[in-house]
């Protein structure tokens, strides 16, 4: 493969169709006008407003913040997409590198250290790559644990808010 390979050349269809996320500090400035508007109010996702009735919302509703569906989606990118691309990524280097450690190896006595120095990064890389690869596959894990146990909490907490409020019985 050419040495002008880049991680650009890479496309990600769901990405694509989707406009770019604000960043941390756009996030938080509007987060902190909200917080310090005057009329700024907080209300719990599944309470009942004020005036009666209740939004009945489940695990995952409109306004929760964490979605079990785009949880898995993100694990599925990880799982098809970042680890393969960086597996891909890695053998690149190490067939352009492997290809450099051959053409400088000694030959009849005489050499370049920078045989021996290219090994020893590409065993470096190596490690990297493998290092990157257990990382992402423990988030795509977490991403998949973490909707698993959000939800498993939310019927968790229905139950006993059912149980201890009596609502059942006046269904």
């Amino acid at each position: 493969m050419s040495s002008n390979w880049h991680t650009s050349h890479l496309s990600y269809p769901e990405s694509s169709q989707k406009a770019e996320p604000m960043s941390f500090e756009e996030e938080w400035g509007q987060a902190r006008l909200r917080a310090e508007a005057p009329d700024a109010s907080m209300q719990l996702n599944t309470a009942a407003p004020h005036n009666g009735g209740g939004s009945g919302g489940a695990a995952g509703g409109e306004d929760f913040a964490s979605s079990p569906a785009a949880k898995k989606k993100a694990a599925r990118v990880i799982d098809e997409h970042l680890i393969r691309d960086t597996q891909k990524a890695g053998d690149v280097a190490d067939e352009e590198t492997a290809a450099a450690v051959k053409a400088f190896k000694p030959k009849d006595g005489d050499g370049w250290l920078t045989s021996a120095a290219l090994h020893k990064a590409q065993k470096e890389w190596n490690t990297q790559v493998n290092s990157l690869k257990k990382r992402l596959a423990a988030e795509s894990s977490a991403l998949r644990d973490t909707s698993t146990t959000f939800h498993a909490n939310e019927l968790d907490i229905r139950s006993q808010v059912m149980r201890e409020s009596g609502i059942k019985k006046l269904t």
